[in-house]
């Protein structure tokens, strides 16, 4: 199995200089904001942020690809960063600590794509949450402080949590009937949104997470991490991995019944 552990470390030094960035600016008077052709916001941090994993990425791995939120696409070859500057830049731009850069590695294999490296630093809330393939997932302040993730062990929606991000978007897939049908099923459901439900699965204190539209910068650290704890990441319609345009993250013992509920549209 090829060894990441490098690309792991190059990771963690992006999210030290993106976090560096984010955090000079957040909750700034003066912060600029700016909104998207899509209607969300994009801050000045957002672009900042992303600008310095590109430049360090160009230095450190000038063959690699990267697709990023604000800059798009660029370059090709088997091997490509995804990168989301700011993930929950909505509650950034509010002053909720609730926010995290992402970073993945993707790399194309007899199998087609699969991500092997992910990265999710949350400095507001002073967190941090990383895997490599093969190696485990981990929280901490380093890599040489870190303590192993594990998903639970619950195997009975009825005594499961459930976390996701609103119910607009349930609504707006025609998802909406089936997603009230699981909520009424689990034991607990909180809307926490964004990065961090996918990280409290990985930590077994979440058993499932769903969420009805994303893109591929939201999912594909998260994916990586989720696995690496012993859990599941598949789109709505079961295919496993970050690229269906969806996401369903669980323990692994819940998946299949999760899917039963919001699989139809």
């Amino acid at each position: 199995m090829p060894d990441f552990n490098d690309d792991l470390r190059l990771a963690h030094v992006l999210a030290d200089a993106a976090d560096a960035a984010t955090m000079a600016r957040f909750k700034a008077l003066d912060l600029k904001v700016e909104t998207k052709p899509d209607l969300t916001p994009v801050t000045e941090a957002d672009k900042e942020a992303e600008e310095l994993i590109r430049g360090q990425l160009g230095r450190a791995r000038p063959r690699d690809a990267v697709l990023g939120e604000e800059y798009g696409s660029q370059g090709n070859g088997p091997r490509r960063w995804i990168v989301d500057p700011i993930d929950g830049t909505k509650n950034y731009v509010r002053g909720v600590p609730v926010w995290a850069t992402l970073i993945a590695l993707v790399v194309r294999g007899e199998q087609g794509d699969e991500g092997v490296v992910g990265v999710v630093s949350a400095p507001a809330l002073g967190r941090r949450w990383w895997a490599a393939k093969g190696t485990g997932a981990y929280t901490g302040r380093s890599l040489s402080s870190a303590t192993r993730l594990h998903t639970s062990g619950i195997s009975r929606l009825e005594d499961a949590s459930f976390a996701y991000s609103s119910l607009s978007g349930w609504e707006e897939q025609g998802r909406l009937d089936g997603f009230l049908h699981l909520s009424r099923n689990c034991w607990r459901t909180r809307g926490y949104g964004d990065f961090w439900p996918y990280m409290m699965v990985a930590e077994g204190s979440v058993d499932i997470c769903a969420e009805p539209e994303l893109n591929l910068w939201d999912m594909a650290a998260n994916d990586v991490i989720v696995r690496e704890a012993g859990g599941r990441f598949s789109s709505l319609d079961g295919v496993d991995g970050p690229f269906g345009g969806n996401a369903a993250a669980s323990n692994g013992l819940l998946h299949e019944d999760m899917l039963g509920y919001l699989g139809g549209s």
